[in-house]
């Protein structure tokens, strides 16, 4: 019998889209035991996974379903296991993206990822990069301690639509309302990058640990 008392594992899904490095050395230095792996049965050691992403939705898709992912990540939230999903890695969780029209994503949440559209009277730059702050919505766990309008770090060119306006913990604003935090049950998922967000970000991430661990013991 595994001892209750280890750190609990993380799991980063690599399907080679993802910011891996800096998200496992996060995980470590807070406390938690990261490991990186494209294989379902690996992965599904783990008493959480993270999802990260940086790219285009489409071939993250394909990348999933190449790997034998794509499903085996449907099953794992659907067992209410905890996963966070960072930036792509939230957009994945969604129906599907503006920006590949023939791709379904996991369609963990209903709704639809949008690009960023201005008319000439907004100056605002694509894709959205920067530091910029989240309004917290509703309480939530990843938010715990953390001060409403703290800053975190964003780079995104597509932003999440969802029809459950209640899944939106947190927003930004960036020419229009963006869902920065969303939540439900044991499924999270952030727009910005908390890996790159200092302290702020840390906290998210170490809140996230804290409740897999809080989860894990309970079992």
């Amino acid at each position: 019998m595994k001892s209750k008392n280890r750190p609990s594992r993380i799991g980063i899904v690599d399907y080679g889209m993802g910011n891996i490095r800096s998200v496992t050395k996060a995980i470590d230095h807070l406390g938690g035991c990261a490991f990186v792996s494209d294989q379902s049965e690996k992965l599904n050691q783990a008493d959480a996974l993270i999802l990260p992403g940086v790219g285009e939705f489409g071939h993250a898709v394909r990348e999933l379903k190449n790997k034998k992912l794509f499903q085996f990540l449907r099953e794992w939230i659907a067992c209410e296991k905890p996963l966070l999903g960072i930036c792509l890695g939230l957009q994945l969780l969604f129906e599907r993206s503006e920006e590949s029209q023939h791709a379904n994503g996991l369609g963990v949440w209903k709704g639809t990822v949008r690009k960023f559209k201005f008319g000439k009277t907004l100056r605002h730059k694509i894709p959205h990069m920067g530091w910029n702050d989240v309004r917290f919505e509703k309480p939530c766990v990843l938010t715990k301690s953390l001060s409403n309008n703290s800053h975190f770090y964003f780079v995104h060119s597509y932003y999440v639509d969802p029809k459950d306006k209640r899944l939106t913990i947190g927003t930004t604003h960036y020419g229009t309302r963006v869902p920065a935090i969303l939540a439900s049950q044991t499924t999270f998922g952030v727009q910005f990058h908390p890996e790159k967000s200092q302290k702020a970000g840390l906290k998210i991430l170490k809140n996230f640990i804290g409740f897999v661990q809080k989860k894990r013991l309970k079992k």
